[in-house]
């Protein structure tokens, strides 16, 4: 009988506050970078990411942190139903860093943290019994509060017919074996916690761990010893993992030699981060495992998965998508440290965004000469204007999906900072409006470092004004500056959108923005967004779609723009906009603010009226992007 979930891992989730500085100590880290992690909620994470319908049962607190995982969790496509908001515990927090590359300092901040305070009762049966697979990990074992949970969850996971897992996950002071300083301690001998683990192992079809964790699920520090052990408690298979050897799986009884084990293919590449490692390794193996391959399938993935670990910064930021993992293996290692790997950071980065966006309905008020030169106008008047903007489009959305806005920060900041959160989504112009060869606002500052400062949802925006005619050096200037910005906006994680009009500077063709496109991805850009121009023709629209998906088939896709068109035009330009899927929608502008703004600084109207206005003009674009979509896929 099929199932809605693959699986549900349980235990711990915290925020990773992982120090931005390589090679420095802890104490010396200037700068963060905020992650979700925890050993179960990395795997359910990582195989969400490789395309098992993933779930995981812990405790967050009420309160930022805990939103940020819950969010965050859904973003990755993971259930959150059995995430657990405890009003009276604050949500776990560890900070880590990279030394170099044998010491990762690490500090975990869990005293009677949230997810410690799961209990029998946050067990639901009904809940237990959608998943084909139930993963613990170690730390849970250590409390008999959240043992009795993890038991209660195994023991309903065998009469469901459900397989068992554990991922051993020994961390000595979260066991109080070790200090608050030793986090970084992945062994220390403990009768106690041996005898612990040695009590549930029989409840397992698969146990996973290191060899210093076999040494302390056996009792041991000769491996094959522990893990002969482990067999005589525990009928599962045994899966050791040996660092840079690869690991190894042992279905039947343990040989006299790791190396007589079943093994799949290791990847030599350069070892960066071991933190978050074996959670991938994890989930690539539950991948294999749950799709009933062979061990040296699931090995190989696994192996794969936890190269992508240690070679890149974070826990679950670095883990694979499918499609990802798919493309390395087929093409192999072309340079051991992969997170300059320029072709697979591309795949990895355009497979793993967040959110789907497959209509785009958005307002661009982010215009600022054309209101600046409104009569009447002021800085001040303009930014109360555009938080006017704002309320017609959040009228127009009505909270559902697919409605965005451009809007500045420059003119338009209190909109733009109002607007987080709301579910629009949200593009950020960083051109400086008119410029040719392109300049960028000077709040970016002159090396692009006022992106750090944005949030995690606004994309850059960039308007281009260029044509395939142009001479070398405007080519060179422009593209140059666009490649700055882009490489930028990666490092910030900011998507990027990237709008080209050539018709303001030369004579078009139906093949003028093809070649565009094609130049910039010549250059190395990327951009998870296009904004073009309305075409003239369906050849123009067929040659741009074209070029785009020949470069990068896992984009955004395209929004057309409006030009100041009158609505009728609009129409017609949609209607053959809409033929084509790479377009995902409009994002249209002075079409429904000009006449509102003009009469509005001109104080002939106020502001419910300016608001009515645009929100209706909004909603009449959108009805007519939703026709012309519905008629091609009649005509379909």
């Amino acid at each position: 009988m099929t199932k809605p979930l693959d699986l549900i891992t349980i235990g711990r989730s915290s925020v990773d506050l992982y120090g931005a500085q390589i090679g420095g100590r802890l104490e010396d880290m200037r700068s963060f970078e905020k992650y979700i992690g925890g050993s179960p909620t990395n795997i359910a994470c990582g195989t969400a990411r490789l395309g098992l319908k993933s779930a995981v049962i812990t405790g967050v607190g009420d309160e930022h942190m805990g939103r940020f995982i819950t969010e965050q969790l859904a973003r990755e496509g993971v259930d959150t139903r059995g995430v657990k908001t405890d009003p009276d515990r604050l949500t776990a927090l560890v900070l880590l860093g990279i030394r170099d590359e044998a010491q990762f300092p690490l500090i975990f901040y869990r005293e009677d943290c949230a997810d410690m305070g799961l209990t029998e009762d946050d067990i639901d049966p009904g809940f237990i019994a959608e998943a084909r697979a139930v993963v613990a990990t170690g730390t849970h074992l250590s409390n008999p509060r959240t043992e009795a949970a993890v038991l209660k969850a195994l023991r309903l996971a065998r009469e469901n017919g459900a397989r068992t897992a554990l991922d051993i996950d020994y961390r000595p002071n979260l066991w109080g074996v070790a200090g608050h300083g030793e986090g970084e301690s992945r062994f220390v001998a403990s009768d106690t916690v041996t005898a612990k683990l040695q009590s549930t192992l029989d409840l397992f079809d698969l146990i996973v761990g290191t060899e210093e964790e076999f040494h302390i699920a056996g009792g041991t520090t000769d491996t094959i010893a522990a893990l002969r052990v482990v067999r005589e408690v525990s009928d599962a298979t045994l899966v050791c993992k040996r660092g840079a050897a690869g690991a190894v799986a042992f279905t039947g009884q343990i040989p006299d030699s790791l190396d007589a084990g079943e093994t799949g293919p290791g990847f030599p590449i350069e070892v960066f981060n071991v933190l978050g490692a074996g959670d991938g390794f994890m989930s690539g193996l539950l991948k294999g495992w749950l799709d009933d391959e062979d061990w040296p399938t699931a090995l190989k993935y696994a192996n794969a998965c936890g190269a992508f670990a240690v070679s890149r910064h974070g826990c679950t930021p670095a883990y694979p998508s499918w499609t990802e993992l798919g493309f390395f293996l087929d093409r192999g290692i072309v340079r051991p440290d992969l997170r300059n790997d320029a072709d697979l950071e591309q795949v990895h980065w355009a497979t793993n965004r967040s959110g789907d966006w497959p209509e785009m309905r958005v307002f661009a008020f982010d215009h600022r000469a054309q209101m600046e030169e409104m009569p009447g106008a002021t800085p001040e008047k303009i930014g109360a204007f555009k938080a006017l903007c704002l309320e017609a489009a959040l009228r127009v959305a009505d909270g559902r999906p697919g409605y965005g806005i451009l809007c500045d920060g420059r003119l338009g900041r209190a909109a733009l900072y109002r607007a987080a959160g709301t579910g629009l989504w949200i593009g950020r112009p960083v051109e400086r409006p008119g410029s040719r060869p392109l300049a960028l606002e000077p709040e970016l500052g002159p090396d692009l470092g006022g992106l750090a400062e944005w949030p995690a949802d606004q994309v850059v925006k960039c308007l281009c004004f260029c044509h395939p005619d142009d001479d070398a050096a405007t080519w060179d200037d422009q593209i140059a500056t666009v490649t700055r910005l882009f490489a930028a906006a990666r490092r910030n994680r900011l998507e990027f959108l990237l709008e080209v009009i050539p018709s303001k500077v030369g004579a078009v063709d139906d093949n003028t923005t093809a070649r565009i496109i094609q130049r910039v991805y010549d250059s190395g850009i990327f951009p998870d967004w296009w904004k073009l121009e309305p075409f003239r023709s369906d050849a123009a629209w067929s040659k741009a779609c074209a070029a785009i998906i020949r470069n990068d088939p896992h984009t955004r896709g395209v929004v057309v723009l409006g030009l100041d068109a009158a609505p009728h035009e609009l129409q017609a330009s949609f209607a053959r906009a809409a033929r084509h899927d790479l377009v995902r929608g409009f994002a249209v502008g002075r079409t429904i603010f000009g006449d509102a703004a003009r009469r509005w600084m001109a104080g002939e109207i106020d502001d419910e009226v300016a608001i009515a206005d645009m929100a209706d003009k909004f909603r009449s674009l959108a009805e007519t992007w939703n026709r012309a979509r519905a008629e091609r896929e009649q005509a379909a």
